[in-house]
């Protein structure tokens, strides 16, 4: 069973930086696609960026040149670096295994996607 659990999460100025990881279990991180989503208070869910296993990378508008998705396969582990972060940043961010990586985002989500619980970023002064 593919298992992920978020970390790194929590309050930071705006323009400052924070570090999301998620850490995998169950499956072998190398043959997966990979993906970070957001849900801010009020909205729904939104990819943000998602890794194939060739780590080709894409990115939504909204974090284009401020965020960096990456995967470290020896530790089973994806990251998501956040700079310049701005207060509409802030949401719960929800790690996602087996996903679609597409360039539209709308194609990410598919039935056998395992989520995790999220990890709450802020971004505030």
């Amino acid at each position: 069973q593919l298992q992920v659990v978020e970390s790194g999460g929590g309050l930071v100025q705006p323009g400052g930086s924070m570090r999301l990881s998620c850490a995998t279990s169950g499956f072998t991180l190398a043959n997966y696609a990979m993906a970070w989503f957001r849900q801010a208070p009020g909205k729904e869910r939104e990819g943000v960026s998602c890794i194939n296993s060739r780590a080709r990378t894409v990115y939504v508008d909204s974090v284009k040149g401020r965020f960096t998705i990456s995967r470290d396969n020896a530790k089973g582990t994806m990251y998501l670096q956040m700079n310049s972060l701005r207060p509409e940043d802030t949401a719960v961010y929800y790690c996602a295994a087996n996903v679609e990586c597409m360039e539209n985002p709308l194609y990410w989500v598919n039935p056998d996607i395992s989520w995790g619980k999220g990890t709450q970023v802020t971004v505030s002064s």
